[in-house]
């Protein structure tokens, strides 16, 4: 039935384990002998530690239906609606500007080390404006919503994000000089680290990596950028290379007396599909409508989230100076 092929496809396209049948059936693994071949057979990691995961919280009774169910809907959802969406935007970025980048780089080790910088710089400029513009946050609030951490939460993001965040990143990196095989590459890097930092205890209890934490962001400093704690949040806005970070003073390592509490400050319930993905929206759109004057109206879907025509701002700035002023 036809159906059925349809749900074999999206299942071995959740799984990432195309590459690996076309190997099995045809008997040819030389593929493993070049670069392409080795990344598609990298696929299916993340999916298969988010399988150890589920497993592990079985085995331990740690399981919870809730922890998933959200996530798994946003993932199908997004997958319906991604049929009509191309990476047409990416491949005009780059047909588009590329005449108009400042060097030319070639793919090698050092033109890695400078496309990574740059690739890190632009992830963090996407990041931090998703953050702080009420607009863009709606886009990203999806992400945040989960209440607790695991490696689903990394399938939870308005269908709208990628496009917009893909856009910044590939247009500063291609400005900058990074040529697009290179800047596939850190594409595939930045979206398996970017997938494995949202692991949960189940499989790594408290997230960090030794001594790599002074140099990468890695599951712990990740779990601080999803935390509602007013000292946490917008910080950690980086993916793997924790140097943005510290440059523009956002990094924020764990505390260890202060447990990440996860979600959003908005009040919203975490297992409702349609609030977990348009709940923001709707509430910038409450805004806007009781907002009195143009410019009034116009600072709510630009200014960061938390700030009211009335003076009495909660954005994250407002909430942590308190946080650090009280703590003192």
């Amino acid at each position: 039935m036809n159906w059925l092929n349809i749900l074999k496809d999206e299942l071995i396209g959740f799984l990432g384990i195309s590459n690996w049948l076309k190997m099995f059936n045809s008997g040819d693994y030389s593929s493993l002998n070049t670069l392409d071949g080795i990344l598609g057979a990298i696929n299916p990691l993340i999916p298969f530690l988010l399988l150890v995961e589920i497993i592990r919280a079985v085995v331990y009774r740690k399981f919870k239906i809730e922890d998933y169910k959200v996530q798994f809907i946003i993932f199908v959802f997004n997958r319906f609606i991604s049929r009509f969406i191309s990476i047409a935007a990416v491949s005009f970025c780059i047909g588009f500007f590329e005449e108009y980048s400042i060097i030319k780089t070639g793919f090698n080790w050092y033109w890695l080390i400078y496309g990574y910088i740059v690739w890190e710089f632009a992830h963090f400029i996407y990041h931090y404006f998703g953050h702080k513009v009420r607009l863009f946050w709606c886009l990203h609030s999806t992400h945040h919503a989960p209440q607790t951490m695991n490696l689903s939460v990394t399938y939870a993001h308005f269908f709208l994000e990628a496009p917009y965040a893909d856009v910044i990143r590939t247009t500063i990196c291609i400005l900058m000089g990074v040529n697009p095989p290179l800047l596939f590459f850190i594409m595939f890097i930045d979206g398996t680290w970017g997938a494995f930092i949202h692991v949960g205890e189940n499989i790594l209890k408290n997230g960090r990596l030794g001594f790599l934490e002074k140099f990468i962001l890695t599951p712990s400093h990740h779990r601080v950028h999803h935390a509602r704690n007013p000292l946490y949040m917008d910080t950690n806005f980086c993916n793997l290379l924790n140097i943005w970070d510290k440059v523009l003073g956002t990094f924020q390592p764990e505390e260890k007396s202060l447990p990440p509490e996860y979600g959003i400050t908005r009040q919203m319930n975490a297992n409702n599909f349609w609030d977990v993905y348009f709940g923001e929206i709707v509430a910038l759109a409450r805004d806007v409508s009781r907002a009195p004057g143009i410019k009034n109206k116009i600072a709510y879907i630009f200014m960061p989230p938390g700030w009211s025509h009335t003076g009495e701002h909660k954005t994250a700035k407002v909430m942590r100076q308190e946080y650090l002023k009280n703590s003192k």
